[in-house]
C-alpha cells in the first residue's frame, strides 16, 4: 500500500471546499493542517471537515510532516505562497493562475528544479472523463489530423454571485486570466502545445457594481482586460480561435470544438469533469453522442493533487504540472502583449502533453 502523502492548505475561502473533500476521496492524500489570513476561517474548515490543525500560515509551512501545499490564496498571492513552500522545502500545487507574472511563474520552476521539488497547477478538469474521452478519440484517429479548434468562454462576469469579486477585475484576474487557464490547458492536453498567438483586447466597462449580498451596491474599478480575442498557432500546425469575455450578456456558442482532416469534434465544457461529447465524422448526416471512455466525470477537482502524491511517491510526471502551467500563463500575458504591441508574439516556453490517464481506472485510483 502506497504511503499517504500529508498535504496543508493555504487559503480557506469560496474553492477550498471541494479541496478539502478530495482529501476523502483519494486514500493517498492525508490534509493535516489549514491556514488562512483570516484565523477564524481556518478553524472553522479544520472543524467541519476533522483536519487536525489550522495555524498560521508561517506555521504551516514550518512544519515538517507536510509535503505538499495546496495554495488556494487569491491570483496576486499565487507566487508569494507558492516561493515560500518551495523555500520551506514543500511541494506546491497553486489554484490558477500559476503566478500573476511570467517572472514569478518562472522563479517558482528554477526554485522546485534546485530544490527537486514538484510544482503543480489548477485545473485539473482536464483529467476528467470529458476531455480524456476526447483525448482518446483524437488521440486514435477518429478526427483525423487536428486542423482548427474554436474555444468560447464569454459571460457577464462575476459581481452578480461571488461574494467579494474584486479580485476579477484585477490584473491576474480578467476572463482570460481566470477562466482562460480551463480553455488552454484543455487545447493544450488535446492539441499540443502553442507556438505564436495575436490578439485584441478592451475593458468595456471601466467600474462594476457588485449586486452579491455580502458587498451589495459596492463599485469596483477595472483594472484588466474584460473581453479578449486570439488566435494560436499550434506547434503541431493546428491553428486556434479563442474568446474569453465578461462583457457579454448572452450568447449560443459552443465551448471548444476541435476539427479535424477527417470530422469534428464536440468538447464539453473544460470548467467541469463530464459533459456531453458529439462527433462528426466526414461523410456522418448528423452528429452523435459518444459515451465517456474514463472515469471521473462528476465533480473531482484535487484530482490534480492525488496525481501529485502519486508522483511523488512513484517518481513519474504529474500531469497538471508546472511546466504545463506556466505555458499557459506565457500564453494569456502574450494575447495582452499582442494586443498593445499590434503584433504576433512568438511563445517562447513549452511544454509536453500531459500523459492521458489509464482506461479501466477504479474511482480513488489513478495509477493502473
Amino acid at each position: 500500500m502506497i504511503k499517504p502523502v500529508k498535504v496543508g492548505i493555504v487559503g480557506c475561502g469560496n474553492i477550498s471546499e471541494v479541496y478539502f473533500n478530495s482529501g476523502k476521496t483519494f486514500g493517498i492524500l492525508d490534509i493535516v493542517a489549514c491556514a488562512d489570513l483570516v484565523p477564524e476561517r481556518a478553524k472553522e474548515k479544520a472543524k467541519k471537515h476533522g483536519i487536525p490543525k489550522a495555524p498560521t500560515v508561517a506555521k504551516l509551512l514550518a512544519d515538517r510532516d507536510i509535503e505538499i501545499v495546496i495554495n488556494l490564496t487569491i491570483p496576486k498571492a499565487h507566487g508569494e505562497i507558492g516561493l515560500a513552500a518551495l523555500e520551506a522545502g514543500k511541494c506546491v500545487h497553486n489554484e490558477k493562475p500559476l503566478a500573476v507574472t511570467r517572472a514569478e511563474g518562472q522563479a517558482m520552476l528554477e526554485l522546485a528544479d534546485e530544490k527537486r521539488l514538484l510544482v503543480g497547477c489548477a485545473p485539473d478538469t482536464f483529467m476528467g472523463a470529458g476531455i480524456q474521452t476526447c483525448r482518446k478519440l483524437i488521440d486514435d484517429g477518429w478526427i483525423g489530423e487536428p486542423v482548427a479548434a474554436n474555444a468560447f468562454m464569454m459571460c457577464h462576469g462575476h459581481e452578480s454571485w461571488h461574494p467579494d469579486p474584486d479580485f476579477y477585475y484585477q490584473p491576474g484576474g480578467g476572463p482570460m486570466f481566470d477562466m482562460g487557464p480551463y480553455y488552454l490547458t484543455a487545447l493544450v492536453t488535446l492539441i499540443g502545445p502553442i507556438k505564436r498567438v495575436t490578439g485584441s483586447t478592451r475593458a468595456t466597462f471601466p467600474e462594476r457594481t457588485i449586486t452579491s449580498e455580502a458587498k451589495y451596491g459596492t463599485q469596483i474599478k477595472v483594472n484588466t482586460p474584460t473581453h479578449l480575442a486570439g488566435v494560436m498557432d499550434f506547434a503541431n500546425g493546428a491553428i486556434g480561435t479563442i474568446v474569453t469575455s465578461f462583457d457579454v450578456w448572452a450568447h449560443n456558442l459552443p465551448c471548444i470544438e476541435i476539427h479535424g482532416t477527417r470530422g469534428s469534434l464536440a468538447v464539453p465544457d473544460p470548467n467541469g469533469f463530464g459533459g456531453v461529447i458529439k462527433i462528426r465524422r466526414a461523410g456522418d448526416p448528423e452528429w452523435r453522442e459518444v459515451p465517456h471512455s474514463h472515469g471521473y466525470a462528476k465533480q473531482s477537482r484535487g484530482i490534480g493533487v492525488a496525481d501529485m502524491a502519486y508522483a511523488l511517491r512513484s517518481g513519474r510526471k504529474h500531469r497538471a504540472n508546472g511546466e504545463m502551467a506556466y505555458h499557459v500563463l506565457d500564453v494569456m500575458h502574450a494575447f495582452n502583449d499582442a494586443s498593445t504591441s499590434g503584433k504576433h508574439v512568438a511563445i517562447k516556453s513549452r511544454c509536453e502533453r500531459p500523459a492521458a490517464l489509464p482506461l479501466g481506472l477504479s474511482e480513488r485510483e489513478l495509477d493502473a
